[in-house]
């Protein structure tokens, strides 16, 4: 999954990141409310953490904005404990939940995994190509009574996958959706997930593959 963090305090900015992309999040970060909409503008995301005291634009006027766009994305937001009167406000424009600072890494986490959750109930909690079954919740891949739990990114790569059957997706995409707009990762990693991918589906006798498509990108296909 991909999150939005727009937090302008440096150091926990940072530190929530690390601990993010260590639960296998994909996060893009923005310091003020501004570089929020930016990124808002241009990409989808499966859940924003939004900080209501940032500087250009607050957390508040950033929810009313997007929400007043139809932008539906579940949004958490980070509020000083004093802040009571801004809270409510932001629940009524539209938040899905809030958090007081200081907070713990834990219960962020959990309120993380709360509002998407909830955006994963609206869809399909469960994908099927050919043979091959995607848990959206338990992060498993299974055919028959045969399963295994991915990791994050190759959760990720093979939701886009399955969601996109039969077309093929670029390199630019999955690097953008999985690893992030500020990723120093080479894109020749991509194919390192896909092999250990490739031997997943192989394993659990899948007959879907994954095709690799010269200077394209790749796409998943039922066996022929």
């Amino acid at each position: 999954m991909r999150l939005l963090l727009a937090e302008d305090e440096y150091e926990l900015n940072r530190a929530v990141t690390a601990i993010l992309k260590n639960s296998n999040y994909a996060v893009d970060s923005a310091y003020d409310g501004e570089e929020a909409l930016d990124y808002l503008d241009s990409n989808e995301y499966d859940g924003v953490i939004l900080d209501i005291m940032m500087p250009k634009i607050d957390g508040l006027e950033v929810l009313r904005i997007i929400r007043k766009e139809k932008n539906k994305v579940p949004v958490l937001l980070l509020t000083a404990k004093s802040e009571i009167d801004d809270r409510v406000e932001g629940l009524d424009a539209g938040a899905d939940d809030y958090l007081t600072k200081p907070f713990n890494m834990k219960e962020l986490l959990a309120r993380v995994r709360a509002i998407t959750r909830r955006k994963s109930e609206i869809t399909d909690s469960v994908l099927t190509v050919g043979n091959l079954t995607l848990n959206r919740n338990t992060f498993e891949i299974s055919v028959g009574n045969e399963s295994i739990r991915l990791a994050g990114k190759e959760f990720q790569i093979i939701e886009m996958l399955m969601i996109n059957e039969g077309c093929v997706i670029s390199s630019e995409r999955i690097m953008d959706k999985v690893w992030g707009l500020d990723s120093e990762a080479d894109v020749s990693v991509i194919w390192v997930y896909i092999s250990g991918l490739r031997k997943k589906l192989s394993s659990i006798d899948s007959n879907c593959e994954i095709k690799a498509i010269r200077n394209q990108g790749y796409s998943l296909v039922i066996k022929g």
